[in-house]
């Protein structure tokens, strides 16, 4: 007996709503003093429609430029979270995002410290991971979040977007 009935998936129509960016897709955007939550990061980006999340954690490592570094500090310009917002929004505008949540810490941070949390949800993974991609990359590069690192030969060096 012949299987008559026809399997259709969500990719098969785009119409489907699912398959659109979201309403209101970004779920969580801040600038923290205190320490990051991967758990409240992953529940923002939460989406029924979601068939992939990408979720990524950047932490403070022990050396950079092969030198060993004994401690980190973040700071920022008054205007990085509306420059934050900014960069999600072009995410958003480039992607299918069912949902979009960046958190950056601020402060001193020890080596093991989270420093950055982003995650995007999409229908599909391939989205949500070029939208992940795009998210971590532009906010490096253009959101005025500066690192002061000190390193053990007593140098110490700032980086970040200018």
């Amino acid at each position: 007996m012949a299987d008559t009935h026809a399997h259709t998936h969500a990719g098969d129509r785009p119409d489907h709503p699912g398959e659109r960016v979201a309403d209101d897709p970004i779920k969580l955007l801040a600038i923290r003093d205190v320490p990051l939550s991967l758990d409240e990061v992953f529940r923002a980006v939460g989406d029924d429609a979601a068939g992939g999340t990408t979720l990524f954690v950047g932490t403070v490592r022990n050396h950079d430029g092969g030198a060993d570094v004994d401690a980190l500090g973040y700071s920022c310009h008054p205007t990085a979270e509306a420059e934050l917002r900014r960069v999600a929004e072009k995410v958003v505008a480039n992607h299918p995002v069912r949902a979009l949540a960046a958190v950056h810490r601020v402060g001193d941070l020890r080596v093991g410290d989270i420093a950055v949390v982003v995650a995007v949800s999409c229908p599909h993974r391939g989205e949500a991971f070029e939208a992940c991609r795009m998210l971590i990359d532009d906010l490096k590069h253009e959101v005025p979040i500066w690192k002061h690192q000190t390193f053990s030969d007593g140098t110490e060096e700032w980086v970040g977007a200018c």
